[in-house]
């Protein structure tokens, strides 16, 4: 494993840019749950199971139309469980890594929790594929996505079901739902994610071949978007550096770390300081 750790800070050292990829098992280590299966999901929101409803039935746009005050009841705890959240040491590692490379560093993730803001990288080094619990887009007929900060919602910690007034529409008043894409999700507005995906493609055109770090965290193979994206990019630009306690496998010549996200990048960190 410390060979590993080595070869991940010699790349690192010799970068020009830094691609982190980030999926659930990124934000594990600052407390949150990675719904890891239904199990997993039921030991986080106990009053589904008895519902029978497991995360792919809750995170459906339906529910905003059957019962909102259900769908508010799951989104509205997340949101709330991702701001009183704190972004474990990692995103700081990850920050200051990128910050001594010519190109700096660009965030590609799956999560909606906000986290990497809240670590402070910058809002225009970021492609949240899933788009971000912390906005919201209109159920009526305004098309504008807008940030949540003006919402917040009263959740019963029994049933987790939302306690009225629900979010709505400063505009129209109708109601609101998360900015996220969700399952069999038709509506979801992505214009904030394609402005998002305009600018990493921008970023990755001023790295030359060869001279790209991509570190990915926690990003598993039941949902593989960041895995591929970032095998893709790796394939052509640089090297990864794959961070996965689970599923740790990497293509020719990538460096496997079976290890938590926070324990591979402190590990990491400890090679560079070596020297």
């Amino acid at each position: 494993m410390r060979q590993e750790l080595r070869r991940a800070a010699d790349v690192l050292r010799s970068a020009q840019a830094l691609l982190i990829g980030a999926g659930a098992g990124m934000g594990v280590d600052s407390g949150l749950p990675d719904f890891r299966g239904t199990e997993g999901f039921w030991r986080a929101y106990p009053a589904y199971e008895k519902l029978g409803l497991d995360f792919s039935s809750l995170a459906n746009p339906q529910w905003f139309e059957r019962d909102p005050e259900l769908a508010w009841g799951f989104y509205g705890h997340r949101l709330g469980l991702y701001r009183a959240t704190t972004p474990h040491p990692g995103f700081s590692l990850l920050r200051s890594w990128g910050s001594r490379m010519p190109h700096g560093a660009f965030v590609f993730t799956s999560n909606v929790d906000g986290q990497f803001q809240k670590a402070g990288v910058p809002e225009e080094r970021l492609f949240e594929i899933h788009g971000s619990i912390h906005f919201v887009q209109c159920l009526g007929s305004c098309t504008e996505v807008v940030s949540a900060d003006a919402y917040s919602v009263d959740v019963d910690p029994e049933t987790f079901r939302a306690r009225s007034p629900l979010p709505v529409c400063s505009r129209c008043g109708s109601l609101v739902r998360p900015n996220i894409l969700m399952f069999n999700d038709w509506d979801w507005n992505d214009s904030r994610s394609q402005a998002q995906e305009r600018r990493l493609t921008q970023w990755l055109d001023t790295v030359e071949p060869g001279t790209l770090a991509v570190v990915e965290c926690g990003a598993g193979t039941a949902i593989p978007s960041v895995r591929r994206f970032c095998e893709r990019v790796a394939s052509s630009r640089g090297t990864l550096i794959r961070i996965n306690v689970r599923e740790p496998q990497v293509p020719s010549g990538g460096i496997s770390l079976p290890l938590r996200a926070l324990e591979a990048l402190q590990g990491i960190e400890e090679e560079l300081a070596r020297g």
